[in-house]
C-alpha cells in the first residue's frame, strides 16, 4: 500500500525497529530502493529532495511509489526531505506526496514552531504526514553546508513543547550526526538521545544516517529511533560505479549495460541497511 509516514511508523514502535528512508537521486534508482525492500519483507520510505523531486517530476515519483506498492505489496512512504520552502511543500502535497518534512532548525525556536505548525495545518487537510528537525545537525545538504561550530544538539525541553505547539508526527533530532559524512563515522551523543527519548511520545529520527557505525544503529534503534535517513551512501556508490561503467564501455553500448550494475549497488546496500534496521538479535 501507498502508505503515510505516520501508518509506517507506528508500526515500526511496535515492532521496535527502523524504516530505512532512502534518498532516490534519480528516476532509476526508485524501483532498485523499493525492490530491496521487498526482498526484506519490510516497508520503505523513498525521499526526495526538493531538487530531485522538481528534476523528476513530482506526479511521476508519486506514481512509480504508488504502482509498485500495488504490484509487490508493499508499504511505501514517498516523502519530501528537507524543505524550507512552503510553496515546494505544497507542491509535493498537491501531487500526491504522503509525507513532507518542513526544516525551519536554522531558524529561532519561535519561528521554526509557526513555519512547521503552518505546514501541518496544510497536510493534515490532505492526510499527509510531517516531520520537523530541531537543533541543527552538521555537514552539507542538497549544497546548503552547517559549519560544526553551528552545530546545535537538540534539547529535551525543547523538543517538549515543539510537539505540543506543531503537532508533527516525527521528529528529527541532532545528536552528533552529519549530513554528507561518508569517509569517517561519527560519535553519538546518546545521553542526549535518551533524555529526549524519555521526554517525548512520537517516533524519533536520525539523519546523516551514513555516517552512523553499524554497532551504534542497534543501540539508537532501541533509543526510540524509529526513521534513519540514508543518502549520500546511496549516492556515492551509484556514481562511483557509474564513473566505472562509462569509462569502461564503448560510446554505442546499451546504457542499460551502464545503469544495471548501479542499481545492483543499490539494492545491495538498501537490502543491507534494512537489515541492520530490523534490530535482530543476530
Amino acid at each position: 500500500m501507498y502508505i503515510t509516514l505516520k501508518e509506517t511508523l507506528k508500526e515500526a514502535d511496535e515492532l521496535n525497529m527502523a524504516i530505512g528512508a532512502f534518498n532516490t537521486h534519480n528516476l532509476e534508482m526508485l524501483p532498485a530502493i523499493i525492490k530491496a525492500a521487498v526482498n526484506q519483507k519490510t516497508p520503505v520510505i523513498i525521499q526526495t529532495s526538493c531538487g530531485t523531486a522538481n528534476y523528476v517530476g513530482h506526479k511521476n515519483l508519486v506514481a512509480v511509489c504508488r504502482s509498485m506498492a500495488d504490484e509487490y505489496g508493499i508499504n511505501v512512504v514517498l516523502h519530501l526531505d528537507h524543505a524550507k520552502d512552503f510553496d515546494e511543500i505544497r507542491k509535493a502535497i498537491d501531487a500526491g506526496y504522503s509525507s513532507v518534512m518542513f526544516d525551519g532548525s536554522s531558524l529561532p525556536l519561535k519561528e521554526n514552531i509557526l513555519g512547521t505548525k503552518r505546514v501541518v495545518d496544510y497536510a493534515k487537510l490532505h492526510n499527509v504526514s510531517v516531520e520537523a528537525e530541531l537543533g541543527t545537525v552538521g555537514g552539507t545538504e542538497d549544497g546548503i553546508a552547517v559549519a560544526q561550530e553551528d552545530v546545535r544538539y537538540t534539547e529535551p525541553e525543547d523538543a517538549v513543547n515543539f510537539i505540543k505547539e506543531t503537532g508533527i508526527d516525527a521528529l528529527a533530532v541532532a545528536i552528533g550526526t552529519n549530513h554528507g559524512q561518508y569517509k569517517s563515522k561519527t560519535n553519538l551523543n546518546f545521553d542526549r538521545l535518551k533524555e529526549i527519548h524519555n521526554a517525548v511520545n512520537i517516533p524519533l529520527v536520525i539523519h546523516g544516517g551514513t555516517g552512523v557505525k553499524e554497532k551504534d544503529v542497534k543501540r539508537v534503534i532501541n533509543l526510540g529511533i524509529r526513521k534513519f535517513n540514508v543518502g549520500t551512501e546511496l549516492l556515492v556508490e551509484w556514481n562511483r560505479k557509474s564513473k566505472e561503467c562509462y569509462e569502461e564501455h564503448r560510446e554505442n553500448i546499451s546504457n542499460r549495460e551502464n545503469v544495471v550494475p548501479c542499481l545492483d549497488i543499490i539494492t545491495e546496500i538498501v537490502e543491507h541497511k534494512i537489515h541492520l534496521f530490523k534490530n535482530l538479535d543476530n
